[in-house]
């Protein structure tokens, strides 16, 4: 073969090699980036064509659909209105609104873009149209309209959770809005009114997990953790109940300015003794309490398969920064009752009374509990993982057995249930002094002995206290929940 050949050969190889290497890059190795560049109409167009996979309730209800328009163009439609609307959230490409939600971070599933780019292309040659998957979830139905109801027209939020796996069943926000509103223009300039409202009567915002209030007297549970986990306490220790002590120099007040003598820690969380508890967070110590806190998931944002910029942490909070429970700022004695700069949100005080549930391992929460592929097969499943250890199984016993005295004898009556021992903790945060306007909540779980359900109920600006408000939307909620599992 002479040389001219030989070099003709080589450039010619050359060539192909560089071709081969660039439609790789674009169709393989880069393709995703591509895909997902702003400016790339054609996924746009491509995306309207795909009939995206539908997201279930754990009863088989539809949440959200894709259904067939003009031009093969494909629209999502929401059966069930505003009830799932914050967990599920929306996807709309026209109008250009992206998603939220479920529909935000399940969209790969959802969009039938979840294998591998070789694969894609693969299928391309062989033919096949790109099908969305079925997101099944863990909510249920029944008891997410039970929870939206017994929230009536506050605003508020309720989460459930099954302790033993971390699955969460319930997840309210109120007040709430139509995701399929945001389809007509004339339906969505009146909800934004309506959003824009003082108080708003319908919000985007999933109070669930974003921003947060004052826990008041349910944060005593991490308090009453940390004391009886390090031995520095058991629940028959006394203290010191009497009204206006002074913690980090400042009187602090019991409510109604109730006076008690030396009182065990059993009876001071059941009627809610803030002095008490003041003094054992001011004993146990920044570094001890922010240890616990840390271990309970506060202080950063939870490990929900949920977007995280739609979620907030919990914690001690000067503006939007988080601030260290260690930090000179911090009143730990009023930290420790569940004031100072504390702001939680629902998940994170359900995931409290669920660590306590279950033995005191905390379980990662999750809303996914299966996805289904287009031919019916099970392609993921989401199996329950600890999230942390936060206690011992004899302190979580402890802890729950205080909680019990709560409900049967303290400030939780209202959330008895006949032949259900329910273990829960009432709050309540002062919002306006004087006019008795409170953020109120309750947190519990139940069966003691067993437990299946734990919850976290909170409402906004209510004129009372946690007990009269909160718990009895535990209790419908809960009693929900073991009903259908009964």
């Amino acid at each position: 073969m002479n040389r001219p050949i030989i070099r003709l050969y080589g450039l010619v190889a050359l060539l192909f090699a560089l071709l081969v290497a660039f439609t790789s890059r674009w169709t393989i190795f880069e393709a995703a980036s591509l895909r997902n560049n702003t400016l790339n109409e054609r996924t746009r167009l491509e995306q309207e064509r795909i009939e995206r996979g539908p997201i279930l309730a754990a009863d088989g209800t539809v949440l959200a659909r894709s259904v067939r328009g003009p031009e093969g163009v494909y629209q999502r439609v929401y059966p069930t209105g505003e009830l799932f609307a914050t967990p599920i959230g929306y996807d709309y490409l026209e109008p250009d609104l992206g998603n939220t939600g479920v529909e935000r971070f399940r969209n790969k599933q959802l969009d039938g873009q979840n294998g591998t780019n070789l694969q894609s292309v693969l299928d391309q040659l062989q033919g096949k149209e790109p099908q969305g998957e079925k997101v099944i979830t863990t909510l249920d139905p029944s008891a997410q309209r039970v929870a939206r109801s017994a929230l009536g027209e506050h605003e508020g939020a309720v989460v459930a959770l099954d302790p033993q796996t971390g699955a969460v069943r319930v997840m309210v926000s109120t007040p709430s809005y139509d995701p399929n509103a945001l389809r007509s223009t004339a339906a969505k300039a009146k909800q934004d009114r309506e959003m824009n409202a003082s108080p708003p009567t319908r919000s985007e915002l999933n109070r669930a997990v974003q921003f947060g209030y004052a826990p008041g007297s349910t944060f005593k549970i991490v308090t009453a953790t940390a004391a009886i986990d390090t031995g520095a306490y058991t629940p028959e220790s006394t203290v010191e109940g009497r009204n206006g002590i002074l913690v980090s120099g400042v009187p602090l007040d019991n409510d109604d300015d109730e006076s008690f003598g030396p009182i065990t820690l059993t009876d001071a969380l059941a009627h809610s003794v803030n002095t008490v508890y003041a003094q054992v967070a001011e004993h146990i110590g920044k570094r001890t309490l922010g240890r616990y806190m840390e271990r309970f998931g506060f202080d950063r944002k939870p490990e929900l398969d949920y977007p995280a910029d739609e979620m907030s942490a919990s914690g001690e909070h000067d503006g939007e920064r988080i601030v260290a429970p260690t930090s000179p700022a911090v009143d730990v004695g009023r930290l420790g009752i569940g004031q100072d700069k504390l702001a939680v949100t629902p998940l994170q005080m359900a995931e409290v009374a669920a660590a306590v549930a279950n033995h005191g391992r905390l379980m990662v929460p999750h809303l996914t509990q299966r996805i289904v592929d287009a031919e019916g097969r099970t392609v993921q499943t989401i199996s329950p993982r600890v999230q942390a250890v936060v206690m011992k199984p004899s302190t979580a016993s402890a802890v729950t057995a205080m909680m019990e005295a709560v409900v049967k004898e303290g400030t939780g009556t209202a959330a008895q249930i006949p032949g259900v021992q329910v273990a829960g903790k009432t709050g309540t945060a002062q919002t306006q002094f004087g006019d008795s306007i409170n953020n109120v909540w309750f947190i519990a779980f139940a069966p003691a002995a067993n437990p299946k359900v734990a919850v976290a109920v909170t409402l906004k600006a209510v004129p009372g206290e946690g007990a009269t408000f909160a718990a009895p939307v535990a209790r419908a909620v809960i009693e929900n929940l073991l009903r259908s599992q009964s």
